[in-house]
């Protein structure tokens, strides 16, 4: 058997970090077992469905770099489908027409509130004759559900979960105008993909049930489920935007990158050992949703921080300039150049591309360049002399990183003071800050006539 799996998002908003990880859980396991992974756009909800949400779920999905077979499928474009299975099963008697008005409904609902119960339907047209029917009245289309016994699912994840089936009412398949319920699209969807493996948040637990009774009344096989636990906030509660429940391009935008979130939301509820770091390739070779795990993983920011420190040291330093370019806007020449040259000593000491595009901007700045409060207090009179008495055995030197840091230590020795006392002020007129890489990297990034020229405006 060739394993089919599905994401299928409801364009109403961004991609979020829930709905990533389910992607990448599907992907994953599709790519492990070489099978076949498909999107699906369940826009079924016209009202709340938009372009924009649908173009910020592909470019979510394609910026953490998970890729899907086939075209996307649009379901409300599927809808003749999903409406003939509907009166298919209403031709085979396994689905009625049913004629309960709002206000019928509406009472059945109160019903249920006043005993404490869940609203349930208490099936009035399931056995009526179809002559029976309304005049100039639009029906529903009722799958005519089983109404004794149980409804039995072995989760890949939850294991065997059941439920009495005298808990579940008669679902509509379609409604009075026509147009299908969600709850039987994705059914039909899923079969017609020959989707062999449901894999998604356990908030559609109770949906599996509905529609498990009915994948067997249209005679189809069901497929695999597999519920996976929700993200909780740092504070165990449902993740909220106050917590991070924000979207993917937001994660972008605030500097993380694509192969961070991958191994990040990989082990929010999945593990291999005592391994932390998982590259991509190693994650295909390992996920199996079978271990999963069942508990609610939460959310950490301090720990995503940390983890992409780690990528950032291990990322190729020109991917990183670019990246720092396209977020600074408008580099020169040089000022590119500066930035390729440094990477390497930048991306060592930041932990998201926000902190590395404002660590890397002293290299981008014309003369003279902007002295922050904090290194101004660095220049005070005696280290100005110190740097004045310093730049001629700096141009003496090739400008080489060895060759500067030879020629500081020389001086420090020759003027018998500390090197912080020279390397501090040195650091605050090359950068304009009292941080920054090493100082003789920086000096020899920016070159001769840069670092000089540097040095003697800080120092007038």
């Amino acid at each position: 058997m060739t394993v089919v799996t599905r994401f299928a998002p409801s364009p109403t908003g961004y991609l979020h970090i829930g709905g990533a990880r389910t992607a990448l859980f599907n992907w994953l396991y599709t790519r492990h077992l070489g099978g076949t992974f498909r999107l699906r756009i369940e826009d079924t909800d016209r009202a709340r469905s938009t372009d924009e949400a649908i173009k910020l779920i592909i470019e979510g999905l394609k910026w953490l770099g998970i890729d899907w077979d086939g075209d996307v499928v649009m379901q409300f474009a599927r809808a003749p489908r999903h409406a003939e299975v509907a009166r298919q099963l209403l031709a085979e008697g396994k689905a009625y027409h049913c004629y309960c008005t709002p206000a019928e409904l509406e009472e059945m609902r109160n019903k249920a509130r006043a005993e404490g119960k869940p609203m349930r339907y208490d099936g009035r047209w399931r056995d009526r004759d179809p002559k029976d029917g309304i005049p100039n009245v639009p029906p529903v289309i009722r799958l005519k559900a089983p109404q004794t016994g149980e409804t039995v699912i072995d989760d890949l994840v939850q294991g065997r979960v059941t439920v009495a089936n005298e808990v579940l009412d008669d679902m509509v398949l379609l409604r009075a105008d026509g147009t299908p319920t969600y709850m039987h699209s994705v059914v039909v969807d899923d079969h017609d993909m020959e989707i062999t493996h449901v894999i998604r948040g356990d908030d559609h637990l109770n949906n599996a049930f509905r529609q498990y009774q009915l994948y067997q009344a249209a005679g189809w096989k069901v497929p695999e489920f597999a519920h996976v636990p929700l993200i909780h906030g740092p504070d165990g509660a449902k993740l909220s935007k106050r917590h991070g429940a924000l979207g993917v391009e937001a994660y972008r935008d605030m500097g993380y990158l694509p192969e961070t979130m991958r191994n990040y939301l990989l082990r929010l509820g999945w593990g291999h050992g005592d391994d932390e770091i998982i590259s991509t390739k190693q994650a295909i070779e390992w996920f199996d949703i079978k271990d999963v795990g069942r508990n609610a993983a939460r959310l950490d920011i301090p720990k995503l921080d940390n983890l992409n420190g780690h990528y950032l040291r291990e990322a190729d330093n020109a991917r990183l300039a670019e990246l720092v370019i396209e977020r600074l806007k408008d580099v020169s020449p040089v000022g590119r150049s500066r930035i390729e040259r440094g990477m390497a000593g930048l991306k060592a000491r930041a932990k998201t591309l926000v902190e590395l595009v404002d660590n890397a901007r002293f290299y981008t700045l014309a003369r003279p360049i902007p002295i922050s409060e904090k290194a101004k207090a660095l220049l005070t009179p005696e280290a100005k002399k110190l740097l004045a008495d310093l730049s001629p055995a700096l141009a003496a030197t090739d400008f080489s990183e060895a060759a500067l840091e030879t020629a500081v230590r020389t001086f420090v020795e020759t003027a018998r003071v500390k090197l912080g006392q020279v390397a501090q002020p040195l650091r605050a007129a090359l950068a304009g800050e009292p941080t920054s890489p090493g100082i003789f990297e920086v000096a020899a990034v920016l070159g001769r006539d840069e670092a000089l020229g540097r040095i003697a405006d800080a120092t007038r």
